[in-house]
């Protein structure tokens, strides 16, 4: 489960993104439940998080582990960067450096938040 922001256009743009491509289920910080807030550090609200049955990933490494499940190759890449010595760091750092610059990105790419609430329309049927 993506745990993100879903004030912020731009993290619930890559939050759709996440759930078509990555096959993630999506929860904005305004949706969790006592049990996932449990779960998170307590200061959640700075990043975006990656609940899995046993691990929570936060920040870098939450975007890293979900880009890793969209694509094998980035999967396989991320698990040799990982045994790189100071790649945590430079994850964490640029994670932070673009965080930190959202309403940047929200006028690149961006959804109208929440994620929860847009809607596939169905088309009606023809009447008879």
């Amino acid at each position: 489960m993506l745990v993100y922001d879903d004030d912020c256009g731009f993290c619930t743009w890559w939050a759709r993104w996440a759930a078509r491509n990555a096959d993630v289920h999506i929860v904005g910080f305004t949706d969790l439940t006592d049990d996932q807030r449990a779960r998170l550090p307590d200061d959640y609200e700075t990043c975006a998080h990656l609940l899995t049955d046993g691990e929570v990933y936060s920040c870098g490494e939450a975007v890293e582990r979900v880009l890793a499940r969209s694509n094998r190759a980035l999967a396989d890449l991320f698990a040799e960067l990982r045994e790189v010595p100071g790649y945590g760091t430079l994850r964490e750092r640029t994670y932070r450096f673009n965080a930190d610059r959202r309403d940047l990105w929200w006028k690149l790419v961006r959804d109208d938040p929440p994620a929860r609430t847009v809607e596939i329309p169905v088309e009606s049927a023809p009447e008879n």
